[in-house]
């Protein structure tokens, strides 16, 4: 057990000394000081102990709040730095809203910007119900999350990623502060256990099929008088994201000179670069057919950045943005209109089913050519991988989509009524994938649209999935020798 007793060390230039706690444990010695003084008529100048009854009387009150609170613990296993720690803090509260931005401060500095700044809106979204930006976790109920996340019933996206996000700071909160070993637990309550956060509605425009992708990059781009419109920099930014086994916008945005030499890009993907052995790195082969492009946006010598977005938007960000709104655009005047429209993220997933559906590649392939790593973080880790599958595969999509007039397999249902349409009385195959591995399957009869057997494959995602993780989805109907894949995103469409 603990000692305690109050006591002096040293005193100040003024003729005062400092009142401290000592703390005696496992016989080692350690002190908390006080927000006592006393004069040096106060002290036994022999002993050093303190005379001045005040002070004796004030301190005592403190020694025996710590003495009561020691008696509840058991400290046995305890060192004298975590007894302190303990008495300097003890029961008291801390702060929910400091803590979720120490969360999102450290996420920026791991390289997760764009992540952070989810978790940053829904701590905002959090304090703005509340009413307050001093939100403790003793405040944190159950009904309290629950009526929040009622409060955005009417979002899209918000009522489950926000809840997702702040659920995920909670829960490294827990590891940090509560040392369940040894009995000290400083947020005691978890309301989480008894929420249950909604699925977001909307899900992201998925894969359009090459004839779309052709009349999309056939259209003719709208009128308009600026010298460089949106238009013209989702066309281009569209064609290079399709031309580059789906590069991110991030990647071209923060490409360098450094980074391209004998034709081929050498970069990290910057999306999961920091939670990679390999760093994430991939070299892609520049096909012919965007070299133009490469020339319409190449900078400066004395630039360091490959591309010349950073002269017309301050971050990454922005550039997705506006080639987003670009692209939109162009869908408008081709007369797609609402949700319908296509965005950057369209070519991408447009690319990864085109390489499936339509020229033979196997998941795998198509995860390693994108770039993901496909289960073998370790193993990646330490090989110098041969990327040239990768271009070669890049190349026979790019000739499938722009230098043919192929249809491709996977059809639009608009498009195609009678290609993989199933009914009730139908054999259906379904299993789901992540980084290549099975997690579940089903067979059975009763389904009558692809919706419905990827609702019955999500119960097997494990509940602690990455949110935003890629899952694979792949249908067959058996009866008719048919098969699909499909690709969903963890928390934003299963």
């Amino acid at each position: 057990m603990a000692t305690l007793k109050i006591c002096v060390q040293k005193s100040r230039a003024d003729g005062t000394w400092p009142v401290y706690i000592r703390v005696t444990h496992k016989s080692k010695h350690g002190y908390i000081k006080t927000d006592k003084l006393v004069w040096g008529k106060g002290i036994n100048p022999k002993t050093r102990e303190i005379k001045d009854p005040f002070v004796i009387q004030q301190v005592s009150i403190a020694v025996v709040d710590y003495m009561e609170r020691l008696n509840k613990r058991n400290i046995s296993n305890w060192t004298l730095e975590e007894v302190i720690a303990f008495l300097k803090t003890g029961d008291e509260d801390i702060s929910f809203s400091d803590y979720c931005r120490q969360y999102i401060h450290s996420m920026q500095d791991a390289g997760q910007v764009r992540n952070a700044r989810n978790y940053e809106m829904a701590i905002n979204n959090f304090e703005r119900y509340v009413g307050s930006n001093r939100i403790n976790f003793s405040a944190l109920s159950s009904t309290l999350i629950e009526k929040w996340i009622k409060s955005m019933s009417a979002t899209q996206r918000a009522k489950e990623m926000y809840p997702v996000c702040l659920r995920q700071v909670f829960k490294a909160a827990l590891v940090e502060y509560n040392d369940y070993d040894r009995g000290n637990i400083r947020i005691k309550t978890n309301p989480w256990m008894k929420v249950k956060i909604p699925k977001a509605e909307k899900p992201e425009k998925l894969a359009i099929t090459p004839e779309e992708a052709r009349a999309f990059f056939a259209a003719p781009l709208p009128p308009t008088k600026l010298a460089k419109p949106l238009t013209e920099i989702g066309h281009d930014v569209a064609m290079l994201v399709l031309c580059l086994a789906g590069i991110n916008t991030v990647d071209l945005y923060n490409m360098r000179k450094k980074d391209y030499y004998n034709g081929i890009l050498h970069y990290r993907r910057a999306k999961t670069t920091k939670s990679r052995s390999d760093d994430a790195y991939i070299e892609m082969r520049v096909p012919s057919l965007i070299l133009p492009l490469f020339h319409k946006y190449a900078t400066p010598e004395t630039d360091e950045y490959l591309f010349s977005f950073h002269d017309r938007f301050s971050t990454s960000d922005s550039f997705g943005s506006g080639a987003n709104s670009g692209i939109k655009q162009i869908c408008e005047s081709m007369g797609i209109k609402g949700d319908d429209r296509y965005c950057v993220y369209t070519f991408r997933h447009t690319w990864g089913t085109t390489a499936q559906n339509d020229c033979g590649a196997s998941i795998a392939d198509v995860g390693f050519a994108m770039n993901h790593s496909q289960g073998h973080n370790v193993t990646r880790g330490y090989l110098k991988p041969d990327f040239s599958p990768a271009w070669i595969l890049n190349e026979k999509v790019i000739d499938f989509i722009f230098f043919s007039t192929d249809k491709g397999k996977r059809q639009q249902p608009h498009d195609d009524p009678d290609f993989f349409r199933f009914s009730k009385k139908h054999m259906i195959k379904g299993t789901v994938f992540f980084k290549g591995n099975v997690l579940g399957e089903i067979q059975d009869i009763g389904f009558s649209n692809v919706e419905q057997v990827i609702k019955q494959l999500i119960p097997f995602i494990p509940d602690d999935m990455p949110h935003r993780a890629t899952l694979h989805f792949k249908i067959e109907v058996v009866d008719k020798g048919q098969t699909m894949t499909y690709e969903r995103m963890r928390g934003i469409n299963c």
